[in-house]
């Protein structure tokens, strides 16, 4: 980018710098110095963008390995660079409709490219509010989808219609993977989730409340269990309720299972049956105030380090109690041996 600004002539910098700089009072032989500045720091804000992205990318290359030997995955990704298989594939590319100027078909040209641009901003605006990994791929892919829709009705109306059936196959045949990973979590249904959170008052619960069908909870599924590995103890228990399936709790506890009131997930802290906190937060219109779920904002809104180190304390008292009170039977037996002893020398003699 700063090489084509070097190549400017004096008097054309001159003349873009003013009229892209009107408003700002800078005087005008600094205009080319300034623009130069604007450069670099655009390119070195590209490379550190990309420097970081590369990192990210090996960093969880094992993981990313990993999902490519799903079906799920795997298909995903053929389907999102679908496109450009079929406009850079010889043999194919030839035949296709182009809007270039050159006619070269095996190009993409200035809309299509357009389109790619906007792909980019979207799944970079969605991806600011996703937590884990598989939320940002799962935005790149539907939206990858969507653009290849748009590509191929361009192109062609038999192109669209046969992506769009594919889509829909795969759509009603592939399920992304559930989480089965290791977990502290206790799973309620109607009839024990009362009876389990009222059991013992001394035990504090969060609880989440989700359904099967909702991407957000499925990708929200190993944070939670993560949490539930790390914090869980004797006086704090770690549970899941599916409300999808269980109507009467979801109305109980007021959390609403349509996707257009946003509650799910919902965490849930209770005490003995009573509930302490809850996020996120309900408005006067039923709607859910926007919260993001990672592990940092579950942690310090709920006070879980605070908790699990109280726990800690309170059970680590316990077990020295029991070891006092366990010794003192031992000291007593010895004392009756003792007696028995003295007794059975006083009967011989």
């Amino acid at each position: 980018m700063c090489q084509h600004v070097k190549s400017f002539s004096q008097p054309a910098l001159l003349s873009v710098t003013q009229q892209l700089l009107r408003p700002i009072s800078v005087p005008l032989s600094l205009f080319p110095s300034l623009l130069r500045t604007l450069c670099h720091t655009a390119d070195t804000a590209l490379t550190m963008g990309l420097i970081t992205g590369l990192f990210s990318f090996f960093y969880n290359l094992p993981k990313i390995y990993k999902w490519f030997l799903k079906p799920y995955y795997l298909l995903s990704f053929l389907l999102c660079i679908a496109f450009l298989a079929v406009r850079k594939c010889p043999g194919v590319c030839e035949h296709l409709p182009s809007q270039r100027e050159d006619g070269n078909s095996c190009d993409f040209d200035w809309r299509e490219l357009e389109i790619f641009m906007f792909l980019s901003a979207i799944v970079m605006m969605k991806n600011r509010r996703a937590i884990t990994l598989e939320q940002h791929i799962g935005n790149i892919f539907l939206f990858s989808k969507v653009a290849n829709v748009v590509l191929f009705f361009r192109v062609d109306l038999r192109f669209g219609l046969l992506y769009v059936t594919l889509c829909v196959v795969f759509l009603i045949t592939c399920k992304p993977p559930i989480y089965m990973g290791p977990e502290y979590i206790k799973y309620f249904n109607d009839k024990t989730i009362d009876e389990e959170l009222e059991k013992d008052s001394r035990v504090t619960w969060l609880v989440e409340f989700y359904a099967n069908w909702s991407p957000e909870c499925q990708c929200f599924a190993p944070v939670f269990a993560d949490l539930s590995l790390r914090y869980n103890c004797p006086g704090l228990r770690f549970g899941k309720i599916d409300i999808g399936r269980y109507a009467s709790v979801a109305e109980k506890y007021k959390v609403s299972p349509s996707p257009l009131s946003k509650q799910l997930p919902s965490l849930l802290m209770l005490h003995a049956g009573r509930e302490h906190m809850r996020r996120p937060q309900v408005d006067k219109k039923g709607r859910a105030v926007s919260w993001s779920f990672t592990e940092e904002n579950i942690i310090r809104e709920f006070n879980l380090n605070e908790i699990f180190e109280k726990c800690k304390k309170l059970s680590k008292g316990r077990s020295e109690k029991i070891e006092e009170l366990g010794s003192i039977p031992q000291e007593d037996d010895h004392n009756e041996e003792h007696l028995g002893e003295e007794l059975e020398s006083k009967k011989d003699k």
